[in-house]
């Protein structure tokens, strides 16, 4: 019988900003989303004082019960490199580990010998010790049962992060006792569907006929119910599935009237872009811009979305190229921007036929995208950039409470004090 595991960093965003700074250990924490405006991630202070998610920051930040929260601007570099801190001790104690979000990850657990809830408490203290993130583990037979245990391993203090369902018996007393929104890939309007014919716990789902849940649910609700009976549907995937897009978008700092400002913030999105290709050794042959005003502000609405094929490429200055010719386009007088963005489509592996008649030499930008990147690797982001994305930038997102990137700028790391 195959065996999954799902384990997921416990408040994430908050937990990396409190992994260098334990005196925030018992306090209640708030991460925002771009520009701070809404919270987007919260720790279980924060939930207690009333702060729910998607609470905007400028009204929940004078509520008398918020006086006590730390509120942070979205921290992306530091969340993203701590992910991959996780993912490595991850990667050095089971077979195979499949990255589903960024504070989520799929574990093989098949056929490892020993005590297997040892196992996994042992992998939950790794990921505690090396990366300092409190994690939540969940097994089964089956990627939906690991999902549900990681769950009710959340949800549940007495199960002290771990939950096992592997045995048959003891899922079906959960299912029994959990509702069906609490599985994976039963939406909202799924679920009042089924609500709706008197299906409220997962093993009401569980009981049903096979034949009934594929009239209702197609069979997307039927690979969902085999998973849940234990019937593993859903491998773990060693390759990760190749991207249909890439997109580059952002809500301006402050609304943009000129057009030098909108230009050098569009080659900003089209080298984000672009790094992102070339990440995963990809190239794009189509190319779309996007630009819009806020409609929540009273000022006269326009958005544009345009696109246009182009030499399939992953060279920032190709990108920036087209992205601007474009953007160009669509820029029009007299509007107070909001928003634009690049994306990406039309993408595929890199080298391929159409590089042989590349309009660049592909080997010397092949070769200058790479000492690019291993620049900013090394030095930070952003070290090595193209002039057109701008020295100043006060157009960047606000983001007035932000950490330091303690892990990936040398100037930012945390520092050691003697006595």
């Amino acid at each position: 019988m195959p065996i999954y595991g799902l384990i997921d960093g416990n408040s994430f965003y908050c937990s990396c900003q409190r992994a260098f700074e334990p005196g925030l250990k018992r306090k209640p924490i708030v991460v925002l989303s771009n520009n701070d405006g809404c919270a987007i991630a919260r720790t279980r202070e924060a939930k207690a004082l009333g702060i729910k998610m998607g609470d905007p920051w400028h009204f929940a930040r004078k509520r008398p019960e918020a006086k006590p929260v730390v509120w942070y601007s979205s921290n992306y570099a530091l969340y993203a490199d701590m992910s991959r801190r996780m993912y490595e001790v991850l990667q050095s104690r089971v077979p195979s580990v499949e990255p589903y979000s960024i504070d989520e990850m799929f574990l093989e657990l098949t056929g490892l010998p020993g005590d297997l809830h040892g196992l996994c408490r042992e992998i939950k203290n790794a990921v505690w010790k090396q990366a300092k993130i409190p994690t939540c583990v969940g097994w089964g037979p089956t990627k939906t049962i690991a999902k549900l245990a990681n769950g009710l391993a959340k949800d549940h203090t007495r199960l002290e992060g771990l939950c096992d369902l592997t045995d048959p018996y003891i899922r079906a007393e959960w299912y029994a006792a959990t509702s069906i929104d609490e599985v994976w890939g039963i939406g909202k309007q799924t679920t009042q569907k089924l609500r709706a014919m008197g299906i409220e716990t997962v093993a009401d789902f569980v009981a049903l006929d096979p034949k009934t849940i594929r009239n209702i649910l197609t069979v997307v609700g039927a690979r969902v119910q085999a998973e849940l009976r234990g019937q593993s549907c859903l491998a773990l995937s060693e390759i990760s599935a190749t991207r249909k897009s890439i997109a580059s978008t952002r809500t301006f700092g402050r609304l943009l009237t000129e057009w030098p400002e909108i230009r050098e913030a569009v080659a900003h999105y089209a080298t984000r872009a672009a790094e992102k290709l070339r990440a995963e050794q990809l190239e794009a042959a189509h190319l779309s811009i996007l630009m819009q005003t806020n409609p929540h502000n009273g000022d006269p609405w326009y958005a544009k979305h345009v696109g246009a094929d182009i030499e399939p490429t992953s060279d920032t200055r190709d990108l920036i190229r087209h992205a601007t010719n474009l953007a160009q386009a669509v820029w029009s007088p007299g509007y107070r921007y909001f928003k634009a963005g690049v994306v990406l489509t039309d993408l595929r592996p890199a080298g391929g036929q159409g590089g042989l008649f590349a309009s660049r030499a592909p080997e010397l930008s092949n070769a200058a995208m790479a000492a690019m990147d291993a620049i900013n690797s090394r030095f930070g982001s952003g070290v090595i950039r193209p002039s057109s994305t701008g020295l100043s930038r006060t157009w960047t997102p606000r983001a007035s409470l932000l950490s330091a990137r303690y892990t990936t700028r040398l100037d930012e790391i945390v520092r050691a004090r003697s006595w």
